[in-house]
């Protein structure tokens, strides 16, 4: 089964490679790479695990790849 990470890991990791939070709708926050407004991505917050489809939507939509995300 794959890692699943938290909503706090992801966020932290979005943030490390260029994300700034834009605004949030309830528990959903919305995120936009730095210089780049096409790349926008959403991560449902205050989450112990994602689940790993949505994880995997996150990556797709950030152009990020699933190893940026090991916890080293």
């Amino acid at each position: 089964m794959p890692k699943l990470y938290s909503s706090k890991h992801i966020i932290k990791i979005l943030a490390q490679n260029g994300f700034d939070f834009i605004s949030q709708k309830g528990s959903h926050q919305k995120f936009r790479k730095q210089g780049d407004p096409s790349f926008i991505t959403i991560v449902p917050g205050n989450k112990k695990e994602i689940p790993y489809g949505t994880f995997r939507a996150i990556i797709v939509k950030a152009h990020l790849q699933e190893s940026d995300f090991k916890i080293k």
